[in-house]
């Protein structure tokens, strides 16, 4: 039995996908199982002890016919019997469809389902706190065989000296570490997934009000410096003095050694509220107007694990809201979540944490 998973896209896809790879190691374990990611996703599942082997994918592969031809052949030489293909897209489809697998799975859609030999429709409501992208990937493995869990839990595989050697470089660079040390997701991965940074430094006020030793470090992409900046302004003078801007990791991998050494994640929801679930980091996320809550709420209990979305203040916002809408809607709903709707509960989260 030889699988190849794919799975392009995101940091947070990847991540959560590779939670096939323990459900199908414990069923078979002498299966060869292959993972067909993109390269800058490579950090999150690095030194997972499930998976075999990782195909690094360039989107730029795609782009150009012959590479993409000659890459189709060496997927076709590999002889997997087996193709799980959750991104479930035109390129990936071909792939999963040229590589010559006997079983095929993926999700249905009206463009993809020539592709494959079985699909499976995304559930819209989740039966366990798991969320719906751990139980949507999950389903797909009853392809293969009905007896799988319906939810298993992702996790990033990290060696102690590396967790080490990033601990005593944070100290080096000014950070106490017997006091609390936030990660700061202050930007989501685009302006769709990004709180309005007027507001998100209401709250960097208030964590500092509420748990003043704590020291924020600031998690963004690197194009988006500038803002993070700007965010940084407009935060209070005692709230500027527990951020400590220069420390910064350009790489994904440096990225997640230093948030296995903080103690908690605060801002938006994405790839990196994703990692330090992963790390078993307790998270209080906020959410995009456009993405669904019980989509990417993953783990969620009210407690270790929160999570805020403007549907939970205003239902009535979304009931006549399309499944999906414009940029210049989501601005709009964004500036309806104002932090006052949010302190109480991010209050509540820091008391019990006791921190």
């Amino acid at each position: 039995m030889k699988i190849l998973i794919i799975q392009q896209k995101m940091v947070g896809d990847v991540l959560t996908s590779s939670i096939l790879f323990e459900a199908l190691r414990k069923k078979y374990p002498e299966a060869e199982l292959h993972y067909l990611i993109y390269p800058h996703t490579k950090p999150v599942v690095e030194n997972n002890p499930f998976i075999y082997k990782i195909i690094e994918y360039s989107p730029r592969i795609g782009k150009d016919p012959v590479k993409f031809l000659k890459f189709l052949n060496f997927i076709r030489r590999e002889s997997y019997s087996e193709i799980i293909d959750i991104y479930s897209k035109i390129s990936s489809g071909i792939i999963a469809s040229y590589s010559g697998a006997s079983i095929r799975l993926g999700f249905q859609k009206n463009y993809t389902r020539p592709f494959y030999t079985q699909t499976f429709t995304y559930k819209e409501n989740p039966e366990t706190n798991a969320g719906l992208a751990i139980e949507n990937r999950m389903q797909v493995l009853k392809g293969l065989d009905q007896d799988f869990p319906k939810e298993l839990k992702p996790k990033i595989y990290i060696s102690s000296e590396e967790k080490k050697f990033f601990r005593h470089k944070l100290q080096k660079q000014g950070v106490d570490l017997d006091q609390p040390v936030v990660m700061c997701g202050v930007l989501g991965s685009s302006s769709m997934k990004s709180y309005p940074g007027n507001y998100m430094s209401c709250l960097l006020d208030e964590l500092i009000n509420k748990v003043p030793g704590a020291q924020i470090l600031f998690n963004y992409l690197p194009w988006q410096t500038a803002e993070a900046k700007n965010i940084y302004n407009q935060c209070n003078p005692e709230t500027r003095s527990r951020i400590f801007l220069d420390i910064y990791e350009n790489s994904l991998k440096g990225f997640i050694l230093n948030a296995a050494n903080c103690d908690l994640y605060f801002g938006n929801e994405g790839g990196a509220a994703n990692i330090m679930k992963a790390l078993e980091i307790p998270t209080f996320s906020i959410h995009s107007p456009i993405v669904k809550k019980n989509y990417w709420a993953i783990y969620e209990d009210e407690a270790k694990h929160i999570s805020v979305h403007l549907e939970d203040f205003h239902p009535d916002l979304f009931k006549s809201c399309p499944p999906k809408f414009s940029k210049q809607k989501n601005a709009e709903l964004y500036q309806k979540l104002n932090p006052k709707l949010i302190k109480l509960k991010l209050n509540e989260f820091l008391k019990n944490l006791e921190i």
